[in-house]
């Protein structure tokens, strides 16, 4: 088998607010030409880099808000989020933990960091990724995955040198906790000190890794520091992950849906007369009903 090149390192770039509660940096699409199309079924990815709250009575976040035609996937690496959703999913996401939303059809959906959590602040590290559906899924039931991190999935490296949570898709034999609609690798890699882990994934599949922690290097080929997304080539299947110190990283793999993207805002469709109904829906109350 052919080895998986990097295409680019891209640096995380800056920042901005989502509601008062997730300072992210935008990495896809983002602002450097990583298309929905180019990522896809990845279509956003947020990544809060770790980042201070101080306390407070009044836990933040984001209100009350719509999506349609795709699923997102939280996951926690420091800090706690709380959240609810018109079809009667909610609950806590705690360090280590997963939240899988298939909006689909559509929902209204609100997070804000938890209570008891808010109240002490600290330190908060997410990354919010959303995951397209194809457009014979688009207008399916909504469902909610609460994936525990004690649920997930682990294969442990040799020698005792890091592990890999496998979330969605397979690694070694291990199948990931969350059931997806098209194939879809999410892997969580977490090396000790001169650990390593290699990777297969079909040549086709759109690729990358992000750096939540420590430095690493890819085929021996390329350094990537602290905060940065490795973009992979659509050529080759095999590549590995070395590392000096302790580091966590965020593997992504998933087979292209080639459909059309018609997106705007919390909305994610395969045509503008698609998109113009699900503003219509939304503004018709058939999102249902949540409290803010």
């Amino acid at each position: 088998m052919l080895v998986k090149t990097i295409e680019r390192v891209i640096a995380p770039g800056g920042t901005h607010f989502v509601g008062d509660g997730f300072r992210v940096h935008n990495i896809i699409p983002g602002s450097q030409g990583l298309s929905m199309q180019r990522m896809s079924p990845f279509i956003m990815l947020d990544y809060n880099s770790p980042y201070h709250f101080p306390a407070s009575d009044t836990p933040r976040g984001v209100g009350v808000h719509p999506h349609r035609g795709f699923e997102t996937v939280t996951i926690a690496y420091k800090g706690k989020v709380e959240h609810h959703d018109s079809s009667g999913g909610g609950g806590v996401i705690d360090e280590g933990d997963v939240q899988w939303m298939t909006a689909a059809s559509g929902v209204l959906h609100k997070e804000f960091h938890e209570k008891e959590w808010s109240k002490k602040g600290g330190l908060f590290q997410m990354v919010q990724l959303w995951v397209n559906l194809p457009a014979k899924d688009k207008m399916s039931r909504p469902k909610y995955q609460a994936l525990s991190n004690k649920d997930i999935g682990r294969y442990y490296l040799e020698n005792n040198t890091g592990e890999v949570e496998v979330i969605a898709g397979v690694y070694e034999g291990i199948k990931g906790a969350a059931s997806t609609f098209t194939p879809v690798h999410l892997l969580n890699v977490k090396l000790k000190q001169g650990g390593q882990a290699a990777f297969s994934f079909p040549a086709n599949y759109n690729t990358a890794a992000l750096v939540l922690e420590g430095k690493i290097r890819i085929n021996d080929t390329h350094q990537v520091p602290t905060n940065h997304f490795a973009l992979f080539t659509n050529e080759g299947e095999q590549f590995t992950i070395k590392t000096d110190e302790d580091a966590v990283v965020l593997v992504l793999s998933g087979e292209p849906i080639q459909e059309p993207i018609a997106a705007h805002g919390p909305f994610v469709m395969n045509t503008q007369q698609e998109l113009l109904q699900a503003f219509n829906d939304y503004n018709a109350g058939k999102f249902g009903y949540l409290e803010d």
